[in-house]
């Protein structure tokens, strides 16, 4: 393979890093400790006038259902005169298509408001949640954030048409209440005597069906949860034949989702059936009550129509009130687990605000002293008094055992653990002087996952620069890392969207994440476990690439196969969280017991001269 084009690239990217570094303006960071809270109120109000054009319209139609009983009084009374019936008869018509037209007007705008509603609260939930510690997202699992913005925004989502509804709805009620009153005093009491046992009721009922709503809600993302880490881990449980394992924990899990969903559907089942009998004993009522007042002649036959017409217009407009009132109770309670959400302290809480620091010419890239980091729920220490010192030019490898702190260390550089004590510089200042987003502006991460976004390859390739590259900057990195002929071969080349369908092979994503490493223009370059899914080829080629990165800025390795490490400037040797060793392969062969028994385990062999060596990069022919 040609070394012309990956050298090219070396000398751009010195270069362009030089000149960043210089030109790049400096930003002022604004804390966000938490998000704000959803006030129900504020999001109804976040767009007045279509709210306040949706209500005149449910006022319109509410006027237009009100009118009819009136119409209707007029009618009878026009068959019993046997006067003219058209004119009465017209205004009914034109009124009921008026009321048809304003519903539905109400009904779109009042959708779009729902709609954007929950596109904003859906926004914000995201951000924060994208913005939290690992540790905390760990803590609430993918199962239970997936649900905040799934079936509890489509639960906040029933605010906007409930909180259009019952204002309609409680006005008609009181606004028929009081034309009932006028035609008939007696009546309308003897209505409102029916309807208060249903009320009662109801009212117990509704602070029971929120607490189910939220038990229910929880149980949702328990088992969400759960189906996301089994389908993460589908190979290993098909390998395992564990597929029935998986099955008997996630029926175990729904049916706790059943239990606690039965209790909410019998309460929003005997909602209704309430509300229906107390209409039902309040209409049996008023008819007997009206015809003995028919017949002892206080009450006339129109009349008592039109107090009929009302009534059957107030049962509607109680349903809604009443059903409103269950629903409003799962917007509630979709709203008080998003705002606990909201409510979490977010990374910036961790870190310090203000200007970012500018880097220590020729200070250390990094700098552990004595720091040591337990991780939430445990006892024993990840780190014990860590201490070790990464130059700013050259390749620092940290090895050791698996679970010796390796990769713990390199989540405390990029600040997404805070250490629990200790101190550590970075590029000359404090980790607490360090903004995170300054800081991260001069690291470089690729996890032991090789992770990608899904996204596409150019977007992966530059990620967490402040500039695009150009096809043919990425067209180099690409080569050098022998990936072209990859990406020539999918389906939009650069612009394909990894993921899903179209994916790569795990050596493959591997090679890209470095490739994203090669293009960055940080000063530190953090590689867990950088050579796991690559061939003895793809291996020396690496350390090619990462050697030549060396060259000019400080790379920090978290390495198991020893290979790839052996001409680093400086070798740690991690066990149980402490350093016990520190120097050049050879001084530690000498001089630390544990760093031999690495070596013998793994039977190190002896360089050949068609190795790379540090500072003299040459891809292998």
């Amino acid at each position: 393979m040609d070394p012309g084009p990956c050298r090219a690239l070396f000398r751009y990217d010195v270069d362009r890093r030089k000149a960043s570094t210089m030109q790049r303006p400096r930003r002022r960071h604004r804390p966000e400790h938490t998000a704000d809270r959803i006030e129900l109120l504020r999001e109804l109000l976040a767009a007045p006038w279509k709210l306040s054009a949706a209500l005149l319209l449910a006022l319109a139609a509410t006027a237009a259902s009100l009118s009819l009983p009136l119409l209707v009084e007029d009618v009878i009374a026009g068959f019993a005169g046997h006067a003219s019936l058209r004119v009465p008869v017209l205004w009914m018509c034109a009124v009921a298509v008026m009321g048809a037209a304003a519903t539905t007007g109400a009904g779109f705008l009042v959708a779009d408001a729902g709609e954007r509603m929950v596109f904003r609260v859906r926004g914000r939930v995201m951000a924060h949640v994208l913005r939290l510690p690992l540790p905390t997202v760990r803590a609430q699992g993918i199962g239970s954030l997936t649900a905040r913005i799934t079936s509890d925004a489509l639960q906040l989502r029933q605010v906007v048409d409930v909180g259009t509804q019952l204002p309609v709805a409680a006005l008609t009620v009181v606004t028929t209440s009081v034309v009932m009153l006028l035609i008939d005093w007696v009546l309308t009491l003897v209505t409102v005597a029916g309807l208060a046992v249903a009320t009662a009721v109801i009212t117990g009922a509704f602070r029971r069906l929120r607490r189910s709503i939220t038990d229910q809600q929880a149980a949702i993302g328990t088992i969400a949860q759960r189906f996301a880490a089994h389908l993460d881990a589908l190979t290993a449980l098909k390998a395992g034949r564990a597929e029935s394992l998986a099955v008997r924990a996630l029926t175990a899990d729904a049916d706790a989702l059943r239990r606690t969903s039965l209790t909410g559907a019998r309460l929003q089942a005997a909602l209704p059936a309430a509300t229906t009998l107390g209409n039902q004993s309040a209409m049996i009522a008023v008819i007997l009550a009206g015809g003995a007042r028919i017949a002892s002649g206080h009450l006339g036959v129109a009349e008592f129509a039109a107090f009929l017409l009302y009534l059957l217009q107030t049962i509607p407009s109680a349903t809604t009130l009443t059903n409103g009132l269950g629903r409003l109770q799962a917007g509630l309670a979709a709203r008080d687990r998003c705002n606990q959400l909201l409510a979490l302290a977010d990374e910036a809480a961790q870190a310090p605000t203000g200007r970012a620091p500018h880097p220590v010419p020729g200070a250390p890239a990094v700098a552990f002293d004595a720091v040591t980091f337990t991780h939430p729920g445990t006892d024993t220490p990840a780190l014990r008094k860590l201490s070790f010192t990464a130059p700013c030019v050259g390749l620092t490898a940290l090895v050791g055992h698996s679970g010796a702190g390796k990769t713990t260390a390199l989540c405390l550089v990029e600040g997404f653990l805070r250490p629990t004590g200790g101190r550590i510089e970075i590029l000359g200042h404090d980790l607490d002087t360090w903004p995170l987003d300054g800081l991260r502006r001069h690291i470089a991460y690729v996890d032991q996952k090789f992770t990608l976004v899904e996204a596409t390859v150019r977007e992966n390739l530059q990620l967490g620069r402040d500039t695009p590259g150009t096809d043919d900057e990425l067209s180099h990195v690409l080569t050098a890392l022998d990936l072209d002929d990859v990406v020539a071969a999918l389906p939009q080349g650069l612009d394909t969207v990894l993921g899903r369908g179209t994916d790569l092979s795990g050596g493959q994503r591997q090679r890209l994440a470095l490739a994203r490493a090669l293009l960055s223009d940080a000063e530190v370059i953090l590689l867990d476990e950088p050579t796991s899914q690559l061939d003895g080829l793809n291996e020396q080629r690496l350390r090619t690439v990462v050697d030549a990165l060396a060259a000019d800025r400080a790379v920090i390795v978290v390495a198991h196969r020893l290979t790839t490490v052996r001409h680093a400037h400086q070798v740690v040797m991690v066990e149980a969280g402490t350093v016990v060793g520190t120097g050049d392969h050879r001084t530690l062969l000498r001089t630390c017991p544990a760093y031999r028994r690495l070596v013998n385990a793994q039977t190190l062999h002896t360089p050949t001269p068609r190795e790379p060596t540090l500072g003299h990069p040459a891809l292998p022919t």
